[in-house]
């Protein structure tokens, strides 16, 4: 039996030493950190549970393919999926409020009654959403092993593939200026990353209008345990606290890891699910490179940097409606972090989820655009960095007040997280959140490569190989790179359901 070596438990890792224990390999993940679920991740603080990832989760039904391998990673049996009518709300600071239904005939009129100049552009978009809601991505098999039967099997989706290469080419910031209408063009100004391509957009809410990506109950914390169950009882091992500094290779050949305490550990293969930066750049200290990979890094854009604020608050929120990403409120006064002006700010409430606080109080969570580099600076000096989260917290506090009175004394519990601490955390590349943002530059998931160049029996998984992030890029690169690895071994790959 060839052993494998994985490095990181987050969801790139756990869906990879699945699929390798259920095609008879013996594996073991390296973690630096003392539980599952990387990116995917909650904490608690005094009652409270603060999400750190979770919004939805695509393939939360039958409907979609991803669902399948939800199932065989141990993810959707027996989890609670509620399907909410929003995904989020922009409300200016004329009054003007704009709701971003889940439904594409109720997004539509809602979108028409207040920009009626722009309905074919809006009949165009929305006609998109419900192309996209009867096609998903393929799962099942790694496009760097399709055959000719292959791809002429994805013929049947070449109406679908136009529709892709139209709106793949168009950003969110471009299709915001579309919108002769100024307040729609300001609403769609305040989606998502500006860059991100509007295919990726129509993608999940093709998936929200076909109630294929609702939230599962208990967030993030149960979705990263559900894999580590999974995980351990297909004959995985988990070590946690076991950071790997070293990639060991022989003869152009990864053989092995080197862990920060010292200690070797041979295998047959190895698999990062680790930093893409750190992996190639410092655990192979550069080696296997050319310059397509040095050009990801030193042009390819990635997901901005944030400051997550997290507020535990005395209050049920009953009144206000259930909504995915949560409120995006214009402030009176812009929030300033480091020199940036954030006129807007997110807030999510999560008055659906009831596992996450006591009875008859609500997590609140807000998510502002900002700075590694400033970060890194006043970390430098903890009583400024400290000092500074504090003054972000408060000022969240305050605008949130002004929203919903009588918040700033309801409030029980606060906490900051800035790109610092998602550095610390989980080593992510100058602090994002996730990888690449999937711009009409950005390669396609399956052209960026999940092999190094000059390097035997090394692969890579997760969102620095798979444009998008979140937890669909991390089982499915742990998939398709299993079935490489069956590949190189001549065995046939399998899969199995609990």
């Amino acid at each position: 039996m060839k052993s494998v070596t994985i490095i990181g438990a987050g969801i790139g890792g756990l869906a990879t030493g699945c699929y390798l224990q259920m095609n008879g390999y013996d594996t073991q993940i390296f973690e630096m950190h003392d539980k599952p679920g990387g990116l995917c991740t909650a904490w608690e603080r005094k009652g409270y549970t603060i999400d750190g990832c979770i919004q939805w989760l695509i393939g939360s039904s039958p409907n979609n393919e991803f669902y399948k391998l939800w199932q065989e990673l141990g993810i959707i049996q027996g989890k609670q999926i509620i399907n909410l009518d929003e995904l989020m709300r922009v409300e200016t600071s004329d009054g003007k409020v704009f709701d971003f239904f889940t439904n594409a005939d109720r997004l539509e009129q809602h979108m028409k009654e207040i920009a009626p100049e722009d309905a074919d552009f809006i009949g165009e978009f929305t006609g998109a959403i419900r192309r996209f809601s009867n096609f998903s991505m393929a799962v099942d098999k790694n496009p760097e092993l399709f055959t000719i039967l292959d791809y002429l099997r994805m013929a049947k989706f070449a109406s679908t593939m136009r529709s892709f290469k139209k709106w793949s080419k168009m950003t969110l910031s471009e299709m915001a200026q579309r919108f002769k209408n100024p307040a729609m063009r300001k609403f769609w100004q305040q989606i998502w990353e500006p860059n991100m391509s509007t295919f990726n957009l129509l993608m999940s809410l093709g998936a929200l209008h076909s109630k294929s990506a609702g939230y599962p109950i208990g967030g993030s914390n149960e979705i990263a345990r559900s894999v580590e169950a999974r995980y351990i009882k297909l004959g995985g091992k988990i070590n946690y606290k076991k950071k790997v500094n070293e990639i060991l290779t022989e003869n152009n050949r990864a053989i092995g890891v080197k862990l920060g305490d010292g200690t070797e550990h041979k295998t047959d293969y190895v698999v990062s699910a680790a930093d893409g930066y750190e992996t190639i750049f410092e655990m192979l200290d550069g080696k296997y490179v050319n310059d397509k990979i040095r050009g990801y890094y030193d042009q390819l854009p990635v997901f901005t940097p944030i400051v997550y604020v997290g507020l535990g608050v005395n209050r049920s929120f009953d009144n206000v409606p259930k909504i995915i990403s949560g409120i995006k409120l214009e402030l009176e006064k812009p929030l300033v972090i480091g020199g940036k002006e954030n006129k807007f700010l997110m807030v999510r409430i999560y008055n659906y989820d009831p596992t996450l606080a006591p009875q008859g109080k609500t997590v609140l969570t807000s998510t502002i655009d900002s700075s590694y580099p400033y970060w890194e600076g006043l970390r430098k000096d903890m009583k400024l960095y400290n000092q500074e989260k504090e003054r972000v917290a408060n000022e969240v506090i305050s605008a949130l007040d002004r929203r919903f009175p009588g918040l700033a004394k309801q409030v029980e519990m606060q906490d900051v997280a800035t790109p610092i601490t998602y550095y610390r955390y989980t080593g992510n590349w100058q602090g994002t959140y996730e990888g690449w943002v999937p711009t009409p530059n950005t390669p396609p998931t399956f052209v960026m490569n999940k092999t190094l160049p000059g390097l035997e029996n090394f692969y890579m998984v997760g969102q620095w190989v798979m444009p998008g992030g979140g937890l669909p890029t991390g089982a499915i690169s742990g998939r398709w790179v299993t079935q490489m690895i069956c590949k190189k071994d001549d065995k046939k790959f399998v899969t199995s359901k609990p």
